[in-house]
């Protein structure tokens, strides 16, 4: 027993670093070789985002159970949708959100599970109106009735990511190790599976049919496991498109078919499996076609999630920030 419940307290900080736990307010302004500027901060648990329809940003909150619509030019904030299951531990809750035409999923983990408690059901969540929604697709009790190979103690699994591609669903599962495919009819099945590398954030390109993830490694998170990848629906393996920055979180296309992406930071060496990355130490780094990373803007403090509108980034943290950078 005692083995047990250590492996899960330990586990469960491992999802503070990578799904979004600190709350720790940012000390430093980040610097590089974009114009920064904060344009939100505040937000309960943020920690995945979209662009919506109405090309405004829609960000969970994980700790308040609610997604919240964020305009991009001013940083208003106006509730959006709220009754969510909120995150039991430092994680989980509502993790992503996603629009398939005008209407918005959100992902939720970490509710259910034996290891962890809850009552509620981990999956996909059609957002109906201000105040209710519609269960789609339960990927916990998928996770339980299809573990992985080998098996791992959270059996629901932790989803991070939401993506639409093709008229479908794509989650990465970042204890599982593998991508799942949801239609909106809530039918799930295993895109690709993986070794234990840690999926975490997605894009698409529906023109050249291919899915780009991020790959955030196990401790201590070195820099060569932090990788870029992509792969076509169907295969069995991934192509490293660049590597070389530390626990990355998420992906993005930018102008001209260029691929930006965030690292949450270092590690530091000689601390305990599960540790959080070093404060300030997260990263927007741009892929090169030689399979590097150029770093853009660091000094992040622990950033979850990745939106790009023309030539600006929007960074959203986990202690509830929004950084706007423009020039990428």
């Amino acid at each position: 027993m005692f083995n047990e419940k250590w492996l899960v307290i330990n586990f469960l900080f491992i999802c503070a670093i990578i799904l979004g736990g600190s709350l720790r307010v940012a000390a430093l302004e980040p610097s590089g070789e974009l114009d920064a500027a904060l344009l939100v901060s505040g937000l309960e648990g943020a920690s995945g985002s979209t662009i919506g329809p109405d090309g405004a940003l829609y960000i969970p909150e994980n700790a308040a159970g609610r997604i919240v619509r964020v305009d991009p030019e001013t940083g208003e904030v106006t509730e959006f949708a709220s009754g969510l299951p909120k995150r039991l531990v430092h994680t989980g809750g509502i993790m992503d959100v996603a629009f398939l035409d005008d209407t918005a999923y959100a992902l939720v983990t970490l509710v259910g599970d034996p290891a962890i408690g809850g009552e509620d059901i981990a999956g996909i969540y059609r957002i109906d109106d201000a105040d209710s929604f519609t269960i789609i697709a339960d990927i916990g009790q998928y996770s339980v009735d299809n573990p992985p190979v080998p098996a791992f103690f959270i059996v629901t699994g932790v989803q991070y990511a939401l993506e639409v591609f093709d008229g479908n669903f794509l989650v990465t599962d970042g204890h599982h190790n593998r991508v799942l495919q949801v239609t909106p009819d809530g039918e799930i099945t295993q895109l690709i599976a993986f070794d234990n590398i840690v999926p975490t954030g997605l894009e698409v390109s529906a023109s050249t049919n291919t899915i780009y993830m991020t790959e955030a490694g196990t401790v201590p998170h070195l820099p060569e496991n932090g990788k870029l990848m992509a792969f076509e629906p169907g295969a069995s393996t991934a192509t490293e498109i660049a590597a070389g920055a530390r626990l990355l979180v998420d992906v993005e296309y930018g102008c001209c078919g260029t691929l930006y992406a965030l690292a949450q930071g270092e590690f530091k060496e000689g601390n305990p499996e599960g540790s959080p990355a070093e404060p300030d130490t997260g990263s927007l780094v741009k892929a090169n076609r030689d399979g590097t990373f150029t770093v853009l803007m660091d000094g992040l403090n622990q950033p979850t999630s990745l939106e790009i509108i023309g030539d600006i980034a929007y960074v959203i943290t986990l202690n509830g920030e929004i950084w706007k950078m423009q020039g990428v």
